[in-house]
């Protein structure tokens, strides 16, 4: 709000230089006397008052500039961090594996948008057909939800890309405990090896996973989930298939 005073001066300096019977490019507020000054101060107020909605529109330049500016900064964190994000050999890869973009996504299991944003990122790899899809295991709502990527990360290592998508859809469902038993649960009804998954989610090769993007989240300062990554957009929060859809449109027509 600091920076509308001067704004909104400018818009209204015309009618303040007969005031003072100088060109408004002359007029120097530091030299104003203190009458000169509550002049001043009187015509900017009554200006606002009369003509309220100029306050609205300073605000959206602001904003329209504050939303520029992390726009560039967010770039610029994906182009330093392109090889973490995009091309992880612990991360898991699907949609069009050749597709001309690519989506990341940091999610969380117990996050409710997470799950909402589940459906509608399914939906929109089904009807893009040409998006490459990252998963990156980002459990930042406590110890289950750590558990829970611990026995999505195992299954992967264990049981390879098609069992870690089974399990991955269905942790995005489930309602159980995120307990060894639970999981062991989990596991049977998929037809996995659930002893072996179970023994390796407390490796180290999980920990480090884990590990790795907790550091790549805050390198791309990350608070929340869902968190994606699109081309070269950062796109903070939950957004529905539609409202992707026209992002990845807008990024290719650049």
């Amino acid at each position: 709000m600091i920076l509308m005073p001067r704004m909104i001066l400018s818009a209204a300096s015309l009618g303040l230089c007969f005031a003072f019977a100088q060109p408004a490019a002359a007029l120097d507020l530091e030299s104003l006397s203190d009458a000169d000054r509550t002049l001043l101060r009187a015509e900017i107020r009554e200006y606002l008052l009369a003509n309220p909605e100029v306050i609205m529109e300073a605000v959206a330049v602001l904003e329209q500039r504050e939303a520029k500016g992390q726009a560039e900064a967010d770039s610029d964190l994906v182009k330093v961090n392109a090889e973490a994000l995009f091309n992880d050999p612990n991360s898991w890869v699907g949609g069009n594996l050749d597709g001309d973009l690519t989506l990341v996504e940091f999610m969380d299991y117990r996050c409710s948008y997470c799950r909402r944003a589940h459906e509608d990122v399914k939906g929109l790899l089904a009807a893009d057909g040409n998006i490459r899809f990252i998963i990156k295991e980002f459990p930042i709502l406590g110890e289950e939800s750590v558990m829970a990527s611990r026995f999505a990360i195992a299954t992967r290592q264990v049981a390879g890309d098609e069992a870690y998508a089974s399990v991955h859809d269905a942790l995005m469902a489930y309602s159980g405990s995120m307990s060894e038993a639970g999981f062991t649960r989990l596991a049977d009804s998929l037809g996995l090896d659930a002893p072996a998954i179970i023994a390796e989610m407390n490796s180290d090769a999980v920990t480090q996973v884990i590990a790795a993007n907790h550091a790549l989240g805050q390198r791309m300062q990350i608070s929340g989930t869902p968190s994606f990554v699109m081309g070269d957009q950062m796109l903070r929060g939950y957004l529905p298939q539609g409202a992707m859809q026209r992002i990845a449109d807008e990024i290719r027509a650049q």
